[in-house]
């Protein structure tokens, strides 16, 4: 049997807060950055889309119904709950609040832009996923951007976010613009020619739904010199089990519940 190549080694944090800390808080919030760092984490996951004049912001929904309400001087002809976010100006979707949704507590929260985020990231020396998640139709252009953007704004730090998409036309778009930047292809089903697809664009990581790991898969990943990330992992005996695996990422909800820095029961 041939043995496993000897991979690099891998420079993020095991346990990465989704969303921020998204249940605990709004998620895609600096809000929810900050609760999740003042947990331990040192890793976050966020969702990146474009405004319609190009400006990178987090948010993980095609619309603004679930997670935002009408801020204070939103604009008469702002963007209603259920109008595409992607097609509208950033200067309209910066008015809108991202945390009232939430609890009172966060009232008034803005949706981030990646900017925001990465300001936030860099100057706490968190790591940072970056989920590319494309308005319909615009994957290309939408990677292609925001992995400029996201090279540009991570120039010089010690570890480049993480990028990753369900859509392969939006790392395609990222390699082509930041061929430098990591990055890995989220699954949610093992798809025909889903390995394949992944070493094409050369990635460093696949990122699963958690139940898609076995022993078997992966070892088929390691042995194509892939790293595995999984998510959403909010049971305790999954994440055991993964890390029993030798997998590399857990994405979780539960940031109250696991610490980062202590061991998993067994």
């Amino acid at each position: 049997m041939t043995a496993p190549p000897t991979l690099p080694a891998w420079p993020y944090p095991r346990w990465i807060a989704h969303r921020g800390a998204g249940l605990l808080a709004p998620e895609n919030t600096l809000a929810a950055f900050r609760l999740g760092a003042s947990l331990g984490y040192r890793m976050f996951e966020c969702d990146v889309k474009l405004s319609s004049d190009d400006v990178p912001f987090l948010l993980h929904d095609d619309t603004l119904e679930r997670t935002t309400s009408p801020g204070t001087g939103v604009p008469q002809d702002g963007p209603p709950h259920d109008a595409i976010a992607g097609a509208q100006p950033w200067r309209q979707l910066a008015t809108r609040d991202a945390g009232q949704w939430h609890s009172s507590a966060y009232a008034g929260e803005a949706m981030p832009t990646l900017a925001q985020i990465t300001r936030f990231c860099r100057a706490g020396g968190h790591c940072l996923n970056i989920e590319i998640k494309p308005t319909t139709g615009t994957a290309l252009h939408t990677g292609a951007v925001v992995a400029a953007q996201a090279h540009s704004l991570w120039h010089g730090a010690p570890v480049a976010p993480l990028l990753s998409s369900f859509e392969v036309e939006a790392l395609q778009g990222a390699r082509l613009s930041a061929p430098s930047l990591p990055r890995a292809l989220l699954l949610d089903t093992l798809w025909e020619g889903w390995l394949q697809a992944a070493l094409d664009l050369h990635c460093v990581a696949l990122v699963c739904n958690y139940t898609l790991w076995t022993p078997q898969t992966v070892a088929q990943a390691k042995a194509a010199g892939l790293r595995c990330l999984s998510y959403t992992v909010n049971d305790e005996a999954a994440a055991a089990q993964l890390v029993a695996w030798g997998t590399e990422g857990i994405i979780t909800d539960r940031v109250d519940h696991f610490r980062p820095d202590a061991p998993l029961a067994t």
